[in-house]
């Protein structure tokens, strides 16, 4: 009796440490790759991208070009390639298809992209999006735009570092992300909607749109507290997008989620605002990260030494956090709204 007892409690620990290590694996707590995104880092690399030398980033001018060469330059160092299918970085964006609506004259343009390939779901896609134009300048002043969209530009640079990190020792995510720097948008989402209606990858393997726009400076509904982020529309299109935004902050990062502006009824129409829109106009679950307007907002005063990078770095941790659980759960998450 004592030896079945000994076999019996033998067996149920071997298969009881077995459980473990498969769950430890799957479940691989993504905090150390989400403090490897920092405040000196983000810094450095918006007082680069939001600099006088790129004269306002304006669609298709030399100075986002340049921009544009600095982004590549980044992904280049850090080792990550431009997606499979593509030639190099560029989705070029013809004049032709940004002045169909509303000519404004804007010369050819570019969208950048950034690629980290899934371990075991390669084909199913998790696109990140920040737009890196701006409008440029204005009786010779120059509108850096440093938190629009330079804080969400470089929180894709950061958030790209640490995915590849990941993958190198051994954690790289499961489904594919695309890393998508837009142009355009000040002229009407055009960078977006040129990706979703030209997509590299079929629209209908696209798991999930996470989209940054201005999230490195406080507005006035938040005068005594940076510690906050708006989230705008994860709930319009899939109630585990909603539940996995919320869960990972209250498990990692501890932002107080501000919910107001995804109203029904939000008289700023933010959801129609920012590039996320084409992604969920064409049924993809998409969440739009927002820190509020506030006086600098489209100023000459925009300017990188405005920025809180310490909150900066919490949003972006964030938006890592959710593409980790978006890129890593085991099933896609299922699109139940309309």
């Amino acid at each position: 009796m004592k030896k079945i007892i000994f076999f019996l409690a033998f067996s149920c620990l071997a298969s009881c440490q077995g459980t473990k290590e498969i769950t430890t694996k799957s479940e691989f707590k993504p905090v150390k790759y989400s403090n490897t995104i920092t405040a000196d880092e983000l810094k450095t690399h918006l007082y680069i991208v939001a600099s006088d030398s790129m004269q306002g980033r304006e669609t298709g001018s030399i100075g986002q070009k340049k921009a544009g060469k600095y982004l590549i330059s980044q992904y280049q160092k850090d080792n990550i390639s431009f997606p499979q299918g593509a030639q190099d970085y560029y989705q070029h964006v013809p004049e032709a298809f940004l002045n169909a609506k509303r000519n404004e004259k804007l010369p050819d343009s570019e969208n950048i992209w950034a690629y980290i390939e899934g371990t075991e779901k390669p084909d199913e896609i998790i696109v990140i999006s920040a737009h890196y134009d701006h409008i440029g300048t204005k009786n010779e002043a120059i509108f850096n735009g440093a938190d629009d969209d330079g804080s969400g530009t470089v929180a894709l640079l950061e958030i790209a570092q640490a995915f590849q990190l990941a993958k190198k020792e051994g954690h790289g995510p499961k489904r594919s992300i695309l890393f998508l720097h837009v142009t355009a948008e000040e002229h009407g989402l055009h960078g977006s909607r040129y990706y979703t209606e030209n997509p590299l990858f079929p629209l209908k393997n696209t798991v999930a749109n996470i989209n940054i726009d201005m999230i490195g400076r406080r507005d006035e509904i938040h005068p005594n507290t940076k510690n906050y982020v708006y989230l705008i529309g994860a709930d319009r299109l899939s109630t585990e997008l909603h539940q996995i935004c919320t869960a990972v902050n209250e498990k990692y990062v501890h932002l107080d989620l501000d919910f107001r502006f995804n109203a029904l009824n939000d008289p700023n129409n933010f959801y129609y605002r920012s590039d996320h829109y084409n992604f969920a106009k064409n049924g993809i679950p998409s969440v739009f990260i927002f820190n509020g307007v506030h006086a600098d907002y489209h100023r000459k005063t925009d300017t990188p030494d405005k920025i809180e990078y310490d909150a900066l770095t919490k949003r972006t941790q964030l938006t890592f956090n959710i593409a980790w659980e978006l890129a890593n759960r085991e099933n896609r998450i299922v699109v139940d709204k309309k």
